[in-house]
């Protein structure tokens, strides 16, 4: 069977991509931090590939393609989330990890104990991906190099726009597997969406953006919650101000409604979810003119 293909290595262009907006700018910007299939030679994992690839939001930035085209800035990472995670915060990582004790004091959370921190340290309850402690100065090299130009890039894009327009609507943009559920180890009555908006319990974005792209998702026929089971993490708790009108968005989307699972390939509904998001950019697109002078 054909597999979608990752890469060990860095990625010729650097440690992130960004496509810019064609036309008139709109104070939009979409970043998808775990859409990287480069993985650096340094990783050092003891599992295969294939099984790393389980932590990729493989092809998100590909399905938000009409981003530039609306007049929205599209960052993605092309480093992997499994080798260092921008969507967490300096702090979140595992002391567990690590070889020595890192120099400055860490706040794990819920995730981190679960494996999925600033570093990952397991694939699920299973697997752990090293089997070797992490030295400090290999997770600072990391940060360095990878996670610390891509949130540069974003703050760049993210003030740039807010400081032109005086307002900003930022999309966080992630895909999810269909057994969320599992992995985060909740128990649910109901399946999980097509689509999960996250807004932290309605504290990163103004009510009536986050009611617009429910909205059109469920007119476009796909099934939407809010902040269930996904509320948002570092990058919208940083960037959401709704009161300043700095306002950011979260969206998962289910991942078999555009590819296979298992070996990452586009399915048939691959190209019908991206036009639909292209129609979604579009309505945003339109939102926003409405709310900027």
């Amino acid at each position: 069977m054909a597999t979608f293909e990752a890469m060990v290595g860095d990625a010729p262009g650097g440690p992130f991509t960004l496509a810019l907006p064609e036309g008139d700018a709109l104070p939009l910007v979409c970043d998808s931090p775990h859409s990287g299939v480069h993985y650096p030679d340094d990783f050092g994992a003891a599992v295969p590939l294939q099984r790393l690839r389980g932590g990729e939001d493989t092809h998100i930035d590909r399905l938000w393609s009409a981003v530039p085209s609306v007049g929205g800035t599209l960052l993605a990472a092309t480093f992997p989330r499994v080798y260092i995670d921008p969507n967490r915060t300096l702090d979140d990582l595992d002391p567990d990890l690590l070889a020595t004790p890192w120099p400055t004091p860490l706040t794990p959370g819920p995730k981190t104990r679960l494996g999925y921190g600033l570093v990952w340290r397991r694939l699920d309850a299973a697997t752990a991906i090293y089997d070797r402690q992490l030295s400090v100065a290999e997770v600072q090299g990391r940060i360095a190099r990878y996670y610390q130009p891509y949130h540069a890039a974003l703050s760049e894009a993210v003030e740039g726009a807010y400081q032109r327009f005086g307002a900003l609507w930022h999309l966080n943009l992630h895909s999810m597997p269909n057994n969320a559920y599992e992995r985060l180890k909740i128990e649910s009555r109901h399946p999980l969406a097509d689509f999960v908006l996250g807004d932290r319990d309605g504290t990163t974005c103004e009510p009536g953006f986050v009611d617009l792209v429910e909205r059109e998702l469920r007119e476009l026929g796909y099934t939407v919650s809010r902040n269930d089971p996904y509320k948002g993490v570092q990058l919208i708790a940083q960037i959401g101000q709704p009161l300043a009108r700095r306002n950011s968005l979260q969206i998962e989307i289910r991942r078999p409604l555009y590819m296979d699972e298992a070996n990452k390939e586009p399915n048939a509904g691959f190209e019908p979810l991206r036009q639909d998001l292209g129609k979604l950019c579009n309505r945003v697109a339109g939102y926003i003119r409405s709310q900027i002078p």
